[in-house]
């Protein structure tokens, strides 16, 4: 990847409704320089998506937790089973398979205890599990959804 490439997508992370001669100037490309590139960019699956960020407590989701599953089994029919439960759960914004102590990971983003207690249970009653240990952030203290690529503008100078 070249560095006018990480150069547009700093640019795009920080802001993704800026307009072409927005990131352009920003970057200096020209406008279908610019616009080429975000476009191979996204037909290549670099750009996934873009999305409007929420803050979640102007929308009443002051909870996030951290929920740490220990597998009762490994099997495909369990994980199955399990993932699609999880999948199904809108309270849910991050799902991740772990190597070490626990098996897996999932952010929950959620009102209130009450609310918590209801995706645990949801989730406990989906498939056998052998233990679930949840904590809670207290404050937020670095959230980002920026990649770290000024990394790479340094390996190809």
């Amino acid at each position: 990847m070249e560095s006018a490439d990480l150069k547009i997508l700093e640019v795009l992370q920080k802001d993704g409704a800026l307009s072409i001669a927005a990131v352009a100037e920003r970057t200096g490309i020209s406008q279908n320089g610019c616009w080429r590139r975000i476009k191979r960019l996204e037909d290549e699956g670099v750009i996934s998506g873009r999305v409007t960020l929420v803050n979640p407590a102007k929308v009443g989701l002051d909870l996030t937790v951290f929920v740490h599953v220990k597998a009762s089994e490994h099997s495909e029919e369990w994980f199955e089973r399990f993932s699609a439960a999880v999948q199904e759960m809108p309270e849910v914004v991050e799902f991740y398979r772990m190597a070490g102590e626990v098996d897996y990971l999932i952010k929950l983003m959620v009102e209130n205890i009450a609310a918590y207690d209801a995706v645990y249970k949801r989730l406990t009653k989906a498939v056998n599990i052998v233990n679930v240990t949840s904590t809670f952030a207290v404050e937020v203290l670095k959230l980002t959804t920026a990649l770290p690529l000024t990394h790479r503008f340094k390996a190809d100078e």
